[in-house]
């Protein structure tokens, strides 16, 4: 079900990937066509914790960083210490998101905050003339999903998605899209993405809002509440912050700020597993939550209590796709995804492909050039070099907004079905939920005042 907005957008997109199949990545590490130092482009990271340092350490190759920005000084400063040691330049250092968008010398901004301020900025930093790499999941809402469509289309900036699967791990999830499409499985009957749980909380009190950190510009436009956490600390990945809280690390257990593992996981397997089945310009019919476990009492779609974790702990969530396709979400078995066809059925994640089919290969390989045909040309050395070959070519980069939209809708749709208790239907078309106004109201969320997106 495909209407002339979609048929604009493919056109669109098509007009900005000729000559893809061009880029590479030179012995020297660099992306394609930045050959010389004074060529790189110039690059700034807005949100540094975690998973903002990871994609700005694997950038180095590719940009050179001027600026860094985060509303934690312990985080910035850290950061800042670290990329001048990589990099041997001191980037400036801001806690303000704005100062960065205001600086001319500036190309692209990195943006890996917690999801509740990617819309803000993002748009922003496009309307300012930056190119924009966001992590994953783009939006809060599907509506933020339009905006930020509308802005790209509008302002012709190169968008890149952080959905690094479609680049990296070592090419195994654009082995599973080129297994498909050969016909090793026959048709796609049933697809099935595990993508774990969620933890529950205690009660988590009232706190003093640690040293360094700006709570007011930490909540930016999600509603005014007081900084909660419990003393224990994370360990692992993320430590060094409290196990409990409403901010840094914990934030994905929060409705207010995203949307548990659904948009966690789920943006990464749910967008390899509509890829696969050829279903990125359109959408869902229908999303049941077949059974799941919310970790507090909900009325009218919103949590009744402020003080415990919200998002969903457990799910198994059906999604009836176009080609009558059965898409199953769910929070047991192994983290990755399952294909099922007529003639055979395999898994993958981000440590293996295993199936008969990919036994087969061995007597059976596919096609030469069938990973590059997925890809649109050479697979990138990594996510950053896709961004930086398309920022030098204007085309779109593997990740680009509507793909990411289209399949993030299923993730957030599945969130309000759990917290309405109910099936809803899609229009993929109009893209809104059939005969449900409530439902429908949770397509938006209006910012907070004083933090309301700057249309310039």
């Amino acid at each position: 079900m495909i209407n002339s907005a979609n048929t604009s957008r493919r056109g669109f997109l098509q007009s900005m990937a000729v000559g893809t199949a061009a880029v590479f990545c030179t012995s020297t590490g660099r992306a394609h066509g930045y050959l010389t130092a004074n060529d790189r482009p110039v690059f700034a990271t807005i949100g540094l914790r975690n998973q903002g340092w990871a994609i700005t350490s694997k950038s180095f190759r590719f940009a050179d960083f001027a600026a860094l920005a985060d509303v934690d000084s312990n985080v910035l400063g850290t950061n800042v210490e670290k990329t001048e040691k990589a990099q041997k330049k001191k980037p400036d250092a801001y806690s303000d998101y704005r100062k960065v968008l205001d600086r001319k010398d500036i190309d692209a901004v990195m943006i890996a905050t917690p999801d509740h301020w990617h819309t803000k900025i993002a748009v922003e930093a496009m309307l300012a003339g930056k190119d924009v790499y966001c992590e994953k999941p783009l939006t809060l809402t599907i509506d933020e999903g339009k905006l930020i469509e509308k802005i790209v289309k509008q302002t012709g900036r190169v968008f890149q998605v952080g959905t690094m699967q479609r680049t990296e791990s070592d090419q195994r999830f654009l082995q599973a899209i080129a297994l498909i499409r050969a016909g090793r499985i026959g048709t796609v009957k049933k697809v099935t993405c595990g993508i774990n749980g969620m933890e529950s909380s205690p009660v988590i009190p009232v706190a003093p809002v640690p040293e360094g950190l700006d709570w007011e510009m930490w909540l930016g436009p999600a509603p005014k509440v007081d900084y909660r956490a419990l003393p224990e600390l994370r360990e692992g990945y993320g430590g060094g912050v409290p196990l409990f809280s409403n901010c840094h690390y914990s934030f994905r257990n929060w409705h207010e700020y995203s949307g548990g593992k659904l948009t966690d996981w789920g943006a990464h397997h749910v967008d390899i597993a509509c890829w696969a089945l050829g279903a990125t310009d359109t959408g869902p019919s229908r999303i049941v939550p077949l059974e799941y476990k919310l970790p507090v009492e909900y009325k009218d779609g919103n949590p009744v209590v402020a003080d415990q974790y919200n998002a969903a702990t457990s799910f198994r969530i059906q999604v009836d796709m176009p080609n009558d396709v059965e898409m199953i979400i769910t929070s047991e078995g192994d983290n990755g995804i399952l294909f099922e066809g007529t003639e055979g059925r395999f898994f993958v994640n981000r440590g293996k492909i295993a199936g008969k089919p990919v036994e087969d290969l061995a007597s059976n390989p596919l096609p030469e050039g069938a990973i590059e045909e997925v890809y649109g040309g050479p697979v990138s050395a990594n996510h950053t070099a896709n961004f930086t070959e398309a920022m030098k070519s204007r085309k779109q980069p593997i990740s680009d907004v509507w793909s990411h939209n289209r399949m993030l809708e299923i993730c957030h749709l599945s969130n309000i079905a759990m917290r309405l208790g109910r099936e809803l239907r899609w229009d993929p078309v109009k893209r809104e939920v059939i005969g449900d106004a409530q439902a429908n109201s949770f397509l938006s969320r209006e910012n907070r005042k004083g933090f309301e997106i700057n249309m310039g």
